[in-house]
């Protein structure tokens, strides 16, 4: 049995490979057209309308035509100067290059993808831009090439949902993460009353439908891989029950750098005046909230 299921997720792989090799061959040969390339040819729920106008302008052609996704992870995740970014299923290299623009000379951002076809065109794409803090890595999101607590944020756009073991893309995305780090991603998620054949009779794998979980199973899988403090809000309906919805999360921090002697709580809480009417956030840009959220304090009042 385990046999055919292995046989079955090959298959299901090869499939989206195909499907997204496809569309990079396609945007590749529309660049070369009079007219420029023409976006890839999906309904008005994903891609790159879910852009703001003055993001798609200022990056190549070809990275907007080629953009698939049901959402705009970098701006749920919250980029700042200097952090580092992996964006899983960077096809051809839209997120990667906007947080590239967003982290900064200081910052790096990481595109990893199992398409061939999808990496050559997110190169050119870098090359276009000017971009010098991105680099793009060939493998499958449920083995990141990478290794353990190196990357600030692990975004993604539309992906999760097209693996077949999302269990190992979770515990890959926490390895992956240094201790406070986060998630910002933009994925399909069902309603917990469709159940999976539900699910594969309002579209198919490839079309980011019949693979997505369900909210609590999404949550569930987080949580096994030892995320806290997980978001799961719904954005718009891509279909009856079936939503693009901004998932967050966080690794926490070990708890002896929660409690440890040599830090004060301010400083472990990164807030002035922890737990009082005053508390402000040390980081001017950020709430109170996500200041204790990613660094993982235990102080959440």
């Amino acid at each position: 049995m385990s046999e055919v299921i292995s046989e079955q997720s090959t298959d299901l792989r090869e499939t989206v490979r195909r499907r997204y090799a496809e569309a990079a061959v396609q945007v590749t040969e529309g660049g070369t057209a009079c007219c420029g390339p023409q976006p890839v040819e999906i309904d008005e729920n994903f891609g790159s309308t879910l852009y703001a106008a003055d993001e798609r302008d200022a990056l190549p052609a070809e990275a907007v035509a080629a953009s698939l996704g049901c959402g705009n992870p970098t701006a749920v995740a919250d980029l700042h100067e200097g952090e580092r970014v992996l964006d899983l299923g960077s096809g051809g290299g839209i997120d990667v290059l906007l947080s590239a623009r967003r982290v900064g000379p200081t910052g790096k951002a990481y595109g990893l993808d199992m398409t061939e076809e999808m990496l050559a065109l997110a190169l050119t794409n870098a090359k276009k831009a000017g971009a010098t803090n991105v680099e793009f890595l060939k493998g499958t999101i449920e083995a990141i090439p990478l290794p353990e607590n190196t990357i600030d944020v692990v975004i993604s756009n539309c992906v999760i949902n097209l693996s077949t073991d999302k269990d190992s893309v979770f515990a890959e995305t926490y390895r992956v993460l240094a201790p406070g780090g986060r998630i910002g991603v933009s994925d399909v998620v069902a309603d917990d009353v469709l159940s999976a054949a539900q699910r594969a009779e309002r579209g198919d794998y490839v079309g980011c439908i019949a693979g997505a979980l369900s909210f609590s199973e999404y949550r569930e899988g987080l949580e096994a891989a030892g995320f806290t403090n997980i978001e799961i809000t719904p954005t718009h309906s891509v279909a009856d029950g079936m939503h693009s919805a901004i998932v967050r999360a966080i690794k926490p921090a070990p708890a002896e750098a929660r409690t440890g002697a040599t830090k004060s709580a301010d400083d472990c809480c990164g807030v002035s005046a922890c737990c009082t009417p005053t508390e402000t956030p040390v980081d001017p840009t950020s709430t109170v909230a996500q200041a204790k959220a990613a660094s993982g304090c235990g102080c959440q009042e």
